[in-house]
């Protein structure tokens, strides 16, 4: 059974196999162009390959966490007791916005 990869061995991949990232706006605009090839296999329906892609996203995001210095788990953290203290207006398609003030 392979042991599951983290932020750390994935990190540690990224570098060995790509070289060492100085931007973390380079992985930024890499991440958005798989959130484009997401968006198509979610509108296409294919369920595997938006597996695939999410993962291609989050891979790229725990490096960008990574170069500016966060653990991903920490920070979802965070920001969850912070979305869960907001009150929200429900659009109706799964998404909302918090209400401000």
């Amino acid at each position: 059974m392979e042991s599951a990869e983290d932020q750390k061995s994935i990190t540690i991949w990224g570098e060995e196999t790509f070289g060492p990232a100085i931007n973390p706006a380079v992985l930024v605009a890499r991440a958005r162009l798989e959130m484009e090839e997401l968006m198509e296999a979610v509108e296409a329906g294919d369920h595997a390959a938006a597996a695939l892609e999410t993962a291609d996203v989050f891979i790229l995001l725990y490096r960008v966490a990574t170069l500016c210095g966060f653990e991903v788990d920490e920070a979802v953290t965070r920001k969850m007791a912070i979305n869960r203290a907001r009150r929200w207006t429900p659009k109706g398609d799964g998404t909302g916005s918090h209400i401000k003030g």
